[in-house]
């Protein structure tokens, strides 16, 4: 009996059609893209109106853009399914066809803060704001580069007045529509040597630094280990989440300041292979989760240290060590302006947080061409500022040494800062740069005595390159064998 009904059965299998191989062509994620979508332009449009003072013409026209490749963008300056309440200063982006609904807030001293969808305009007062007054003197009347009087004295010898505009007009006339760029500074010697903007820009526009705010919280973060708050080769002071009862060490706990800052933790990506804006930390940037708590959930599926994958998260895990390490919510409010900001004139800088007031110091910084400068300034002074040490000399060279799991790659990245790879023999290679999306640099070449910040609102495949525009730049400076 049992051999006559194995017989049946493979007969019947056998009249079955042939299974075809099973391929996964839905993509479950659809929703989450066009919530993500909908908080992008939210906070875009938020920003571009409310920190940058532009129109909404030049949001839609330049700011926007960014989105053609992320789902499009959501109406047009004459309407659509979203909201502008110019007097709170919100902005609503989605709500029917076009995905959830994601509100947009200014708030005084950080910028717009993304609102989680479940929220409502009743919650706007709720957010987080920053009530810091701003530090004394009048930037006008200060000379620069504490403040914003600049001499106009003639160029320095060895500067080529017309290499420096032809790589200026480099800079801005580009061959691709896709490359916008919307300010270009050199600074050689301590001063401002060319500083170029396109219409509609000036010197007090502020504009998303992305990832160049990496390297800001870098510098944040180095001021604390130098005071021993903070240690670059100790496992981070973490909770890690979730919290697992038992009694086995948690392998993250090997995870150290270095390997964070290296971009090298060993944890499960979340921002790599096309998931950018799906999950991770784009539910913090653009859809209203905590930045610290998310951070905090991925896995360890490598060993820390030994494969470099650019995560904004492992920023934001280094920068909650940093609020941990300062130890209450004021003081860490605080921190950035008066531990740099301040101290460096870079009055018009925002830091922006998420709605539970931990700071995005990974993406979310709002700042003009001249604050970068200074920034860049900073470094080409070895970390002093007006006869006092800011960072130390020792942290410079720790954001500039090669990640040692980029050796067998080029070596290009450093601490939170962009080195130049072993492949470019056309630029110093005591250059290093940040790097944000959309093309935001500030790149430092001490050979030269040179900072040049570059700001964009590059779109599509982008691919402006920084070291490009390093190598044009340095054609018109010479210097002394």
């Amino acid at each position: 009996m049992i051999r006559a009904a194995t017989a049946i059965a493979l007969c019947l299998l056998s009249a079955l059609p042939a299974l075809g191989a099973q391929e996964e062509t839905l993509d479950y994620f659809e929703a989450n893209r066009r919530m993500i979508r909908n908080g992008v332009q939210a906070v875009l449009m938020c920003n571009g109106l409310f920190t940058s003072q532009r129109s909404l013409d030049q949001v839609f026209g330049q700011e926007l853009a960014y989105l053609i490749g992320f789902g499009g963008v959501v109406g047009t300056p004459a309407g659509g399914e979203y909201s502008v309440d110019r007097e709170r200063k919100v902005v609503g982006v989605g709500g029917g066809s076009s995905g959830i609904r994601i509100h947009a807030a200014f708030r005084e001293g950080v910028g717009c803060v993304v609102m989680a969808p479940d929220q409502s305009l009743d919650d706007v007062d709720f957010l987080p704001a920053a009530q810091l007054p701003p530090p004394l003197g009048d930037p006008a009347e200060l000379p620069w580069p504490d403040g914003d009087l600049v001499s106009s004295a003639s160029l320095p010898a060895n500067v080529d007045p017309v290499a420096l505009q032809e790589a200026s007009d480099w800079a801005f006339n580009r061959e691709s529509a896709e490359q916008v760029t919307l300010s270009l500074i050199v600074v050689h010697g301590g001063e401002i040597i060319h500083e170029r903007y396109a219409p509609g820009i000036d010197m007090h526009t502020r504009t998303r630094t992305w990832s160049t705010a990496k390297s800001i919280a870098v510098t944040l973060i180095g001021m604390l280990v130098e005071q021993g708050r903070m240690d670059l080769d100790a496992p981070l002071d973490i909770d890690w989440l979730p919290e697992v009862a038992g009694t086995d060490a948690d392998p993250r706990g090997a995870i150290t300041l270095r390997h964070v800052l290296n971009m090298s933790s060993g944890l499960y990506p979340v921002d790599s292979f096309g998931m950018e804006y799906v999950n991770g930390s784009g539910l913090a940037y653009w859809a209203g989760a905590s930045s610290a708590r998310e951070a905090r959930k991925r896995g360890l599926i490598r060993e820390p240290g030994t494969f470099w994958d650019y995560e904004n998260y492992d920023t934001l895990l280094a920068v909650y060590a940093m609020k941990r390490a300062l130890g209450d919510e004021r003081t860490y409010r605080e921190f950035p302006r008066k531990a740099l900001l301040d101290r460096i004139g870079m009055r018009s800088t925002l830091v922006s947080v998420d709605r539970f007031g931990d700071f995005i110091l990974s993406s979310q910084v709002y700042t003009n061409a001249r604050d970068l400068a200074r920034f860049g300034l900073l470094y080409l002074r070895n970390g002093a500022w007006d006869g006092q040490r800011l960072i130390s000399e020792e942290w410079i060279r720790f954001v500039r040494t090669p990640a040692p799991a980029t050796a067998q790659t080029g070596n290009f990245y450093g601490g939170q800062w962009w080195l130049v790879p072993d492949d470019r023999s056309d630029v110093p290679k005591d250059a290093y740069a940040t790097s944000g999306n959309r093309g935001q640099y500030v790149i430092v070449v001490s050979s030269h005595d040179v900072v040049i910040v570059r700001r964009g609102l590059d779109y599509g495949q982008q691919g402006f390159n920084r070291w490009d525009l390093t190598r044009e730049v340095l054609g018109a400076i010479s210097i002394a064998d």
